[in-house]
């Protein structure tokens, strides 16, 4: 887990190398262990390194294979290097480390474009071949590892994190900050999910999920998808039962955890109380991790609303023995913390649990480099409660009745928010979720939308925040819910076993032989932090400030009649998924400020 940095240019001009000092200097809380950089003629890398797997300097970064006529720069963890390694090496290849960089040099050297279909993690890797010139990029299948692209006619820059390209581009004045419509559509209209290739900014794009890019020295550049499960029906399961179901999930997922305990420093655990993290730490402590380091974390009680959950994660820690960490926070605590908050966040987040996520990393990160979390199965497994209505609903139906749960406001909504020079002329939002629902590969209307939701919502929402937070303490989160044998595995689920008990049956089923009923059948909980609910004080000056600031009225995003509207009666208008809509504009005028300010923590 690092941050990785670079620059290929077209033609004849070397690669700005101060540059991509720029973009590692933005990322040295990713990879605060070492640092380096290089450069041949067109291309230079640059590295952050957090030391997780050879802790040694043979593990250092960017990697240059003289032999094999490699170098490469890799931000992940690959789980199943060791078996790789010890394939590649009855190929005959040679080894002078013991870490997974080096496993993904021999294995590109080997396989060629598909070195991908060979690896089992979580990653964003860039590969340079000396002879050709040509430059690779690859990201993980579900997404998890973030690869953020400025391109030019003359020039390709790539980092892990979108402000690391915004310094770069303000040194050398290159980069276009102005707003994308499209985007910006997409985070005010489906909940701050902003698909793969947009970002907020015109001038910064975003590799997808399951995709690999050659880049060829004259600049010309092909793409290929090189993962797309099918959300079908496997014949060869027809007759399986429930209890197989259960079986398979219950293994699938045994072995997912087993993967992400590879790592040379000890794992701790993100531990909620709710099923997914408590399945984890059940799992780990049957793989003999004892006394495993366990962290929840709570808020204080605003507008009625209870803001910690340790009675469950209290259950778990006993059950399993676990040395737990409960991290209470206070008014004194999280509002310092919203900046740097703001400051860590790649792209704008409207969720209220990313300030959660911040602190509690900083408090993990003084315990452990690395922790599994239960992320990922409410998508993976249907636990969320905008797919029951979906059972059985006609295909042509289902986008409507998806929206309605989760989208903030349609595209007449956006019209009153939003300036016209802004606007979009279509409803942008609206057409990518019909599109992808529509999209061969999924049987019914349940399955189109769990397809979404894993490929597209969970990789722009959930996943991109827990890396961000976490990151923004060189903390390294793993997350095996999103393990890709296991997500392939759910999407051939027949949807009635997912949906059942109020969603994730299947797993719920499953779960029942490993942790208490109790935690299993408590009422579905959530990250609450319910001061961003409910703005009120300081939080409300916060937002109230950015909203009319001087940077604010010369942007213009926002209609000022609305915006008054919004500040009039602060808590009156939330959004389906009951978020407040004033923070929603709040917090987008906030990040921007922050990171095209040249001001603010920037990581």
């Amino acid at each position: 887990m690092c941050g990785l940095s670079g620059e290929y240019t077209f033609g004849n001009r070397p690669a700005d190398l101060a540059a991509v000092g720029q973009m590692c200097a933005a990322m040295i809380p990713r990879g605060p262990d070492d640092s380096g950089a290089y450069a041949h003629g067109p291309l230079a890398f640059g590295h952050q390194r957090l030391s997780i797997i050879d802790l040694s300097p043979h593990g250092h970064q960017p990697m240059v294979d003289a032999e094999l006529g490699l170098a490469l720069v890799f931000n992940g963890c690959i789980y199943n290097y060791k078996e790789l390694r010890e394939q590649l090496a009855g190929y005959g290849y040679r080894f002078f480390s013991t870490s997974d960089t080096e496993v993904i040099a021999k294995a590109y050297h080997h396989w060629g474009e598909s070195f991908v279909d060979h690896l089992s993690g979580m990653f964003a890797v860039a590969v340079h071949e000396r002879d050709s010139g040509r430059l690779v990029l690859a990201r993980d299948r579900l997404g998890i590892k973030p690869l953020y692209l400025d391109e030019t006619r003359d020039r390709l820059r790539f980092a892990s994190t979108l402000p690391a390209l915004v310094r770069a581009g303000r040194t050398d004045g290159s980069l276009d900050t102005t707003i994308d419509p499209v985007a910006l559509h997409h985070y005010l209209s489906w909940h701050a999910v902003v698909p793969a290739p947009y970002t907020i900014l015109r001038g910064v794009r975003k590799l997808p999920p399951a995709t690999i890019r050659v880049i060829e020295p004259d600049g010309r550049s092909r793409e290929r998808v090189y993962w797309d499960p099918a959300f079908v029906r496997d014949p060869d399961k027809a007759g399986w039962s429930e209890r197989d179901w259960q079986d398979a999930t219950l293994e699938s997922l045994r072995v997912a955890v087993r993967r992400r305990l590879v790592a040379d420093v000890p794992v701790g655990v993100l531990l909620s109380g709710g099923l997914d993290s408590s399945l984890v730490v059940g799992l780990l402590a049957e793989e003999g991790q004892h006394g495993l380091n366990t962290f929840s974390i709570g808020f204080e009680t605003v507008g009625g609303e209870e803001g910690d959950e340790f009675k469950y994660s209290d259950v778990v820690a006993r059950e399993f023995g676990t040395e737990h960490h409960q991290v209470r926070v206070g008014q004194d605590l999280m509002l310092p913390a919203l900046e740097d908050t703001i400051g860590a966040m790649s792209e704008p987040m409207v969720s209220h649990d990313a300030v959660g996520f911040f602190l509690l990393s900083n408090e993990v990160s003084k315990h452990v480099k690395v922790v599994q979390s239960g992320q990922g199965a409410d998508e993976v497994f249907a636990g969320y409660h905008w797919y029951p209505p979906l059972q059985g609903a006609a295909r042509g139906d289902a986008v409507d009745t998806y929206a309605a749960a989760f989208f903030d406001r349609d595209h007449d909504g956006m019209v009153q928010v939003v300036s016209p020079e802004y606007l979009t002329g279509t409803a942008v939002s609206h057409e990518f979720v019909s599109s992808h629902m529509k999209r061969p590969g999924a049987e019914t209307a349940v399955d189109a939308a769990l397809r979404l939701d894993t490929q597209i919502m969970l990789t722009d929402d959930p996943v991109k925040r827990v890396d961000n937070m976490t990151m923004a303490w060189g903390l390294e989160a793993r997350v095996p819910f999103l393990d890709h044998d296991l997500v392939e595995l759910a999407a051939q689920c027949p949807p009635e076993l997912k949906l059942a008990q109020e969603g994730k049956g299947v797993l719920k089923e499953a779960g029942r032989r490993v942790v208490p009923n109790e935690v299993i059948d408590r009422p579905k909980g959530y990250f609450p932090v319910p001061a961003l609910k409910y703005l009120r004080g300081r939080y409300l000056e916060m937002v109230t400030d950015a909203l009319h600031s001087t940077a604010a009225r010369e942007r213009g995003l926002f209609r000022s009649e609305y915006v008054d509207r919004l500040l009039a009666d602060p808590n009156a208008e939330l959004t389906p998924l009951r978020g407040n809509r004033l923070w929603q504009l709040g917090l987008l005028e906030m990040w921007l400020q922050t990171h095209l300010s040249g001001e603010g923590g920037i990581r």
